[in-house]
């Protein structure tokens, strides 16, 4: 799908573009939002994340940025900070293991790394495991690219219902036992939907996507928004750095 660089609204100038990213089956799906005033969303499914930072002031995704050497417990400080917020949703921040643990491509390595590197010792789950290719991929593309860390922010979903919803915990999960869990996505649909978005936007995903990655895209997008302008906040304040200068923290 064609990545926008611009909206063109009728007959006025080019409005800045902002862009929430999630992982999903396909790879990444992108909610490109306008900066200001109706959000005229549009959905991008790639491979390729590099893609992602193009045509856009400011991306917010859902993967860590900033790898600890060793990992304490709770994982990395962002992590600690956002789990009291978020209730009984807590469980969907994992932590982040070790750059070395992340950067092993098989699971008995990646477990043998990360009791190597914990402090108290602690494997890594199959879950977070799979999500180590896309988490290298930002790392790479980052430290090859430092100009791009001013544009590049980690958030949460979770983190982002929480603020869009008057920062309180959301009451109900998005999936049960891995599948949709239709009253948990009809109440972020009505959050999204109150913030702007369409709600016919919100109602069916790309082929490659869930309809959960979906409104985590979408959010997420939200969030870039208040980056843009100057207003997101950070956990911790101020972030913190990784041993190659990437910032650590959770943004919402």
């Amino acid at each position: 799908m064609a990545i926008p660089n611009a909206v063109m609204p009728p007959d006025g100038p080019e409005r800045l573009l902002v862009r929430g990213v999630d992982g999903c089956p396909a790879g990444w799906i992108a909610v490109t939002i306008a900066a200001e005033g109706t959000l005229a969303p549009c959905v991008t499914i790639t491979r390729d994340f590099a893609e992602l930072t193009e045509g856009v002031e400011k991306i917010a995704v859902d993967m860590p940025i900033g790898l600890p050497e060793h990992s304490g417990t709770g994982g990395r400080g962002p992590e600690r900070l956002v789990r009291p917020l978020i209730g009984e949703r807590q469980s969907s921040v994992f932590s982040v293991p070790s750059r070395r643990a992340v950067f092993c491509d098989d699971y008995r390595d990646a477990c043998a790394a990360a009791l190597d590197t914990s402090d108290p010792p602690r494997m890594v789950s199959k879950q977070a495991f799979h999500l180590f290719p896309k988490i290298r991929e930002i790392d790479r593309l980052l430290r090859a690219r430092p100009d791009l860390i001013a544009r590049v922010f980690e958030v949460h979903p979770e983190l982002a219902f929480w603020r869009i919803g008057g920062e309180r915990p959301l009451p109900l999960p998005k999936k049960v036992k891995s599948r949709g869990h239709a009253p948990g996505l009809a109440l972020r649909r009505d959050l999204l939907a109150a913030a702007g978005y369409p709600e016919a936007f919100l109602e069916r995903s790309p082929r490659g996507a869930g309809l959960d990655d979906l409104l985590d895209a979408s959010v997420n997008a939200l969030v870039a928004r208040r980056l843009l302008a100057g207003i997101a906040q950070s956990l911790p304040d101020p972030p913190g750095r990784d041993a190659h200068g990437l910032p650590v923290a959770i943004w919402s």
